[in-house]
This record gives structure tokens, C-alpha cells and sequence, in this order.
């Protein structure tokens, strides 16, 4: 596969860093992401989403949820509680993970809840006010007012 250096982009630029980090995690770091612990992204609405991740095996207390730097960081570490066990096969995996998900402008954490062994994580976006698209009213065949503090060029010539 190509390597693709993006350095260029951030010298030659201002203001797009967001672009140009989210190109360079696309190229890179997805292929090398581990696809533990499976997870499914769906939109509930039209301006929410729900994240669930299959954490069999860890209670509340081991997993963790935080938001940083426009990403949606979920960990989970467990203690190694053995108790004198001695499996003859272990198929349920309780290791450690970290899943980074980049969040969009304005979508924001709602809430996240841990039941049956799905972590759900509720996302909405709120796009601000002066984001939205505006109707502008079309005023009806009269000629635009000429403002008092406005020189008519005619009259100065």
C-alpha cells in the first residue's frame, strides 16, 4: 500500500488541520485498528445516532467513556480476577481496548448506558442557529430605499 506524506498540506494551509488529520487517520491508522470489540453505528433519528459496542464480561465499573479533542474515547480494562479457576477453554474475551470514534462538528454525547452486555452511547447533533438555512423574504416590485448617509454619484458630479 502508499504512503501518503501530508506535510505539504499543513504548511501550505491555515485553518485546515481538522481536514488534513482526518486524511491522515484514514490513510494510516484504520488499516491497523483492531476489530475488537465489534460495534455498530446506526442513526435513531434525524439528527441522532446510537453507538453499541459488545462488552461481554465487563461491569460498569471497567469501562470507561470520555470525550476529548473532538473524539469519543471508550475504554475498558478489567482486573484479572481468576479466583483459582482453572478454565479448560476461554472464549469469552475480557482484554483490554481502547476504540477511538471521531466525532463531527456540533454532534455531542447524550448519554450511554451499559445493559446485557451491549454498551449503548447516544450521539445527537445540534447544528447552531446561524448554521441552519434561513428563508430571506422577496419584496415585492418597489425600488430599493436610498439610504440618508448615501452620496447619489450624479448629484456630486
Amino acid at each position: 500500500m502508499r504512503h501518503f506524506d501530508l506535510a505539504p498540506l499543513y504548511r501550505a494551509t491555515v485553518g485546515f488541520d481538522q481536514i488534513a488529520d482526518l486524511m491522515d487517520r484514514a490513510l494510516s491508522s484504520d488499516v491497523s485498528q483492531s476489530s475488537y470489540p465489534p460495534y455498530n453505528i446506526e442513526k435513531t433519528a434525524d439528527d441522532a445516532y446510537r453507538i453499541s459496542i459488545a462488552v461481554a464480561g465487563f461491569a460498569d465499573a471497567d469501562l470507561s467513556v470520555e470525550v476529548k479533542e473532538g473524539q469519543l474515547v471508550v475504554s475498558a480494562r478489567k482486573a484479572d480476577e481468576d479466583n483459582g479457576r482453572t478454565y479448560l477453554h476461554r472464549g469469552i474475551a475480557t482484554r483490554a481496548f481502547e476504540r477511538r470514534f471521531t466525532l463531527a462538528d456540533h454532534v455531542r454525547v447524550t448519554g450511554a448506558s451499559h445493559e446485557n452486555g451491549m454498551l449503548h452511547i447516544d450521539l445527537k447533533r445540534e447544528i447552531p442557529e446561524a448554521l441552519k438555512p434561513r428563508r430571506i423574504a422577496i419584496a415585492a416590485g418597489t425600488a430599493p430605499a436610498v439610504e440618508k448617509d448615501v452620496v447619489d454619484a450624479e448629484a456630486v458630479n
